[in-house]
């Protein structure tokens, strides 16, 4: 979770500086579970590039449209990791107070992301069947689909994993099931309490991949996992672009590989987020691994605090990647839907 807000207008560093100053006494809004309920959700569109509007690429990504998102729901928000249907129609969202979120994703002719449709918003339950109670229990960070139709739902404070069994996909029941709680291997628990795990994906032969946020062993790097399928757990070490840059999400891409996102924030510069490809292949114990840079995002960039990534096939057979911000429920900050498509 980082407190800050670019906004949607070009209000410079210096406004941005003034701004984190209330930032930083903004405490996260207070909010008692709740079972599912039917969400409405606004959206409304945003440029690639604040200050050059008929921008439509940056790096290798080409720009698809940008939503920024809001409700009434009180549950709305802070929104840690991202999972889109293969065919790009819904998304499935975790929330790092303990909520999960099902939506449906509207499209124009072009493939252009414009809106997004009504949809369910419930709270995630523990290993007891109960939901959720404090932030200590309700920090999810990281989402994966499994094969079978479950979830594995990553947590920081208590750091843990959580599956999650399969579900009716149109009531996001998955998600609202009584989850089992996987076996980690003691440095799991030692992670920094607000620095564990948000980037995680199941490969398609079963292998959960997991990269810390902030937990590092060596300079310049932050400790991932492999696990394999008999639950052995195994150590490498993935390379960030530098000092500042840490990951927030992993998918995996259509044509094998992984997408990550890096993101960073200081006073001075506002936020950074990098678009990394990462080969499978060159996940090993004890490996440095280290990711090919997209594209690189900073002001002035439409982009807030972006924690996830998902990707899919275009209709085209073209790689589509889209990016959602944890609003931090800061009303100085925002929930933000990129949408690009990755070009060879």
């Amino acid at each position: 979770m980082v407190p800050f807000r670019v906004r949607d207008i070009a209000i410079g560093l210096p406004g941005l500086v003034a701004a984190l100053s209330l930032i930083a006494t903004c405490p996260t809004a207070a909010r008692e579970p709740a079972p599912a309920v039917p969400i409405e959700i606004a959206a409304q569109a945003v440029p690639l590039n604040i200050e050059d509007p008929a921008l439509a690429e940056i790096g290798k990504l080409r720009w698809r449209g940008g939503l920024v998102l809001t409700s009434r729901e009180p549950r709305f928000g802070g929104w840690s990791d991202l999972w889109v249907t293969p065919d790009g129609r819904a998304l499935r969202s975790i929330s790092d107070e303990g909520s999960w979120l099902t939506a449906a994703l509207r499209y124009d002719t072009g493939g252009r992301l414009i809106g997004i449709e009504s949809g369910l918003i419930g709270s995630l339950r523990g290993e007891d069947g109960q939901l959720l109670g404090n932030k200590l229990e309700t920090d999810a960070e990281g989402l994966a689909r499994l094969p079978d139709g479950g979830w594995l739902v990553s947590f920081e404070r208590d750091h843990r994993v959580l599956q999650y069994p399969p579900g009716e996909e149109s009531a996001g029941q998955g998600l609202a099931g009584r989850p089992r709680r996987l076996t980690t291997p003691p440095e799991f628990r030692r992670q920094p309490v607000n620095g564990g795990v948000e980037a995680m994906v199941v490969l398609p032969d079963r292998r959960t991949v997991l990269i810390s946020e902030e937990a590092s062993e060596r300079p310049g790097t932050a400790v991932g996992w492999i696990v394999d399928g008999a639950a052995t757990w195994s150590k490498f070490h993935y390379q960030t672009r530098d000092g500042d840059h840490r990951p927030t999400s992993l998918a995996m891409l259509p044509g094998g590989d992984l997408v990550l996102v890096e993101r960073a924030f200081d006073r001075a510069r506002g936020v950074r987020v990098a678009i990394k490809r990462v080969r499978v292949a060159d996940i090993a114990p004890d490996a440095i691994v280290r990711g090919e840079e997209l594209a690189w995002l900073r002001h002035p960039f439409s982009l807030d605090n972006l924690e996830a990534v998902a990707a899919a096939s275009g209709p085209r057979g073209e790689t589509l990647l889209w990016l959602l911000s944890d609003n931090n429920f800061n009303p100085l900050q925002r929930t933000i839907l990129l949408h690009f498509e990755l070009m060879p």
